[in-house]
């Protein structure tokens, strides 16, 4: 049987042990995405398009909605409806959801198991560039004639740049001085669209040891979709003392993350990929045990060991002290404690509704084992076309299952990029560009068939 027959592809599905998950997910059809209105048309008039899924390929840049997602904000609408602020310490004995108090909570356990960390180190807060700011905040603490610089590798998202030079910046300092962008070994070759391997990314920490304070990069690539190798590179940074950020944008809910144990110091994460939680939804925060511990004592709060000073707010007070509307800030213990503000309960609602899917696929392990296979199979399909197509495209995602996650990357031929993305929307592919000439293709095993 041909790898490249339909006949193949079911019997691939069949054997699936997760492919119950698909049916906790909304696909929309053809005609739906290519659609210009929310009004749904009638059977006659949409034909055949109006049953058929779309193949959607793009959980790295949006993840798809739970159907449980709607039900659950409306539980949400429902308990504001009725309760007012009696939603914030109320239990409703017919409702699965938490009292707005513990929402945030209730999101750190179930987020935990998914990082490999323990729920004191999660935290359900702000998003992503602002997680990275209220870490840089606690944990960059620059030395003219010391530790001042920050190395981040140098294709990473712009926001990550954005961050690095403007916390530098923050702190009197300059990028060019303060900042070191890890190139790829061959970044000389313009038109080469790279990996960085593991022991350059050494080669640069040993070389700036001395004056490094810290250190930024992501757990996944966002372009090439390579998948970094966490626990030797933050082992090797930190016995240099170098404290460790990992940007975990399109590494959670994607690969085994097992934060704690690798030692990193604080990492940062969006929800809205691979997690499912939705467009723009709240986002996510790890901080290592040995930073996050905090005295009992109001007025003794800096002496504990371990305590990291940080930017604060009202709900990163202590959960017992919070609505006593005392005036000296006493932090939660663990990364609870670098909140600032309530959290959106529509957020948290949306989050833990997919978070609830993970628990019926029994983890990030299980999906890891099927992406691998997704993943593999996609990519044994591309290298099957014929050499005249093969020649239009390269694969600049690692070979290697172990150094990437769900994604490819495929570099076009200059020119073909409007072309081929016009042809999937017309078929109801979709896919992510990234001009002038790639495109990233994400098979999800939560919700996509072989």
């Amino acid at each position: 049987m041909a790898a490249s027959s339909r006949a193949h592809a079911e019997s691939l599905d069949q054997r699936d042990a997760l492919r119950h998950t698909r049916d906790e997910f909304v696909i929309p059809t053809k005609q739906e995405i290519s659609s210009k209105t929310l009004a749904k048309q009638d059977d006659a008039s949409a034909g055949a398009d109006a049953a058929l899924k779309c193949t959607y390929l793009c959980g790295n840049s949006l993840g798809l909605q739970p159907k449980r997602t709607a039900e659950r904000i409306q539980q949400y609408l429902s308990t504001w409806a009725t309760q007012g602020v009696q939603g914030h310490f109320k239990p409703l004995e017919d409702s699965p959801l938490p009292t707005w108090l513990d929402v945030d909570a209730r999101a750190s356990k179930m987020m935990a198991p998914i990082v490999g960390a323990d729920q004191s180190e999660v935290a359900v807060m702000q998003t992503l560039t602002a997680n990275l700011h209220l870490l840089m905040s606690a944990f960059y603490k620059p030395q003219k004639d010391g530790r001042h610089k920050i190395l981040l590798e140098s294709k990473a998202f712009p926001s990550d740049h954005f961050v690095v030079e403007t916390q530098i910046r923050h702190h009197g300092l300059s990028p060019e001085t303060s900042m070191v962008c890890i190139e790829p070994e061959d970044a000389a070759k313009e038109s080469t669209i790279s990996t960085i391997s593991t022991e350059h990314i050494l080669s640069v920490i040993s070389a700036h040891a001395s004056d490094a304070a810290v250190l930024l990069l992501p757990g996944i690539q966002y372009y090439t979709g390579q998948l970094l190798d966490i626990p030797t590179i933050t082992a090797f940074a930190r016995r240099h003392s170098i404290f460790v950020i990992w940007d975990l944008a399109h590494a959670v809910g994607n690969v085994p993350l097992r934060l704690h144990d690798w030692d990193v110091d604080a990492a940062a994460w969006c929800t809205y990929k691979y997690i499912n939680g939705g467009p723009g939804c709240i986002g996510g925060a790890f901080v290592h045990d040995r930073h996050s511990r905090v005295t009992t004592s109001v007025e003794d709060v800096d002496s504990a060991a371990g305590y990291a000073n940080r930017l604060g707010g009202w709900w990163g007070n202590d959960k017992s002290s919070r609505f006593v509307m005392a005036t000296k800030f006493h932090p939660a213990p663990g990364a609870a404690g670098f909140q600032l503000s309530n959290p959106s309960v529509l957020d948290i609602t949306s989050l833990c509704a997919s978070l609830e899917v993970f628990g019926l696929a029994g983890g990030v392990g299980p999906l890891r084992e099927k992406s691998l296979r997704l993943t593999a199979y996609l990519e044994e399909l591309l290298d099957g076309m014929p050499a005249d197509v093969k020649g239009l495209f390269r694969i600049i995602t690692p070979r290697k299952p172990e150094e990437r996650g769900a994604q490819l990357s495929l570099m076009l031929a200059d020119g073909l990029l409007d072309g081929v993305m016009s042809y999937f929307e017309e078929v109801g592919i979709v896919i992510d560009e990234r001009k002038p000439n790639v495109v990233r293709v994400a098979p999800a095993p939560l919700y996509n068939t072989f």
